[in-house]
């Protein structure tokens, strides 16, 4: 699917890999969804299912804060005060951190929540405020629209792929 560029779009392939997501998860089995001891040896910190949740749960969190800044005039500090997108690997391993003890049900209770409040927030702006430029001087050279698509759609695309990984390589226990 093409990167979205206009507001239904981003609804529409925000639901649909979502729901894709969902549809990996249901094929782990139970032991492995829920037991926070097991992880996959693949090259990435997301080792389990809950690992993938958290990830999208946190980005979800940083995009909604984001844009909920901007709207009230602020300049937010993107992608956090003090840090570049360079760090984006410290900032993951953060989030790895601050999420080590989630048990998978709290994580996708946790991913529903923030992907129906960031579906929520996408809603309430309009086509223009999403995918013209310049509306959000804090998205300098992007819009505010892109910020979303890589929170969510594109997000997923990322979930769907690394959940696929975990399940080849076979979960073991950590």
């Amino acid at each position: 699917m093409p990167r979205p560029t206009t507001k239904d779009e981003l609804l529409t392939a925000s639901a649909m890999e979502y729901d894709k997501l969902l549809g990996v998860l249901a094929g782990f089995p139970a032991s492995q969804r829920d037991d926070i001891g097991w992880s996959a040896p693949i090259e990435d910190q997301s080792q389990n299912p809950r690992d993938v949740l958290t990830h999208l749960h946190a980005w979800h969190l940083m995009a909604i804060e984001w844009c909920t800044i901007g709207d009230a005039g602020g300049t937010p500090q993107v992608p956090g005060p003090g840090r570049t997108w360079r760090e984006t690997p410290a900032i993951n391993a953060e989030i790895w951190q601050r999420y080590a003890s989630t048990t998978y049900a709290e994580a996708l209770e946790l991913l529903a929540g923030s992907h129906r409040d960031v579906t929520t927030l996408i809603s309430a702006h309009s086509n223009e405020q999403l995918f013209t430029g310049g509306v959000y001087p804090w998205t300098r050279s992007t819009t505010l629209g892109a910020y979303f698509v890589s929170s969510t759609s594109a997000h997923y695309q990322w979930g769907v792929k690394t959940l696929r990984a975990i399940a080849r390589m076979g979960m073991r226990p950590r």
